[in-house]
């Protein structure tokens, strides 16, 4: 298994549409503002966070319970700076929508502009031939209200390619989470 370069990612995005909308270069700056860029990079693709998140909150007294969940966790909320409470989490999704190929496996890593924060971003890895906008999970690690920035980078993906193509991808097993296009709660 070998880490994909951005010659490949490109190609992969151009010619194969992995990633859609796809930036073939790191956009760092916005109408002469500064942003926390996002595109490609050397070995991987800075994805951004599009502008729809659902925040954690206890107004409802609900228990967390992965395989009876409960939207009544979160509040819904729209707009360019999401603020996540102290010591509490946020969901959101990329903008980039995904089509990850049969033989490779990606995986995401925070950004060090929000990892310098205390702000830790969690993406499960995405399996071979899985589809859709990927759905972020921010953790704020500090007891102070953290503002997540949407539009900007957010994450970076890494793709690793195998030398062989796997049994069973993730289509093939009809995988709970295919073809995800919003922030996407659990499923069991």
């Amino acid at each position: 298994m070998s880490i994909k370069s951005d010659k490949w990612i490109r190609r992969m995005a151009e010619n194969e549409g992995m990633l859609d909308p796809f930036e073939p270069g790191q956009v760092r700056h916005v109408n002469y503002q500064r942003i926390i860029s996002y595109g490609t990079s050397s070995y991987g693709y800075d994805v951004r966070c599009a502008d729809e998140f659902k925040i954690f909150t206890n107004i409802n007294s609900a228990v967390v319970d992965p395989k009876n969940f409960s939207d009544d966790s979160f509040v819904d909320f729209k707009g360019d700076v999401c603020i996540i409470p102290p010591n509490s989490f946020a969901l959101a999704r990329t903008v980039e929508y995904f089509r990850v190929p049969r033989n490779v496996l990606t995986v995401c890593l925070g950004k060090s502009t929000y990892a310098r924060c205390g702000i830790i971003v969690n993406v499960t890895p995405l399996e071979p031939e899985w589809e859709g906008h990927v759905t972020l999970e921010f953790s704020n690690t500090t007891p102070l209200p953290a503002k997540i920035y949407a539009n900007e980078g957010v994450a970076q993906m890494l793709f690793y390619e195998s030398d062989e193509v796997c049994e069973t991808s993730y289509k093939d097993r009809g995988g709970k989470y295919q073809g995800q296009t919003g922030v996407t709660l659990p499923r069991t």
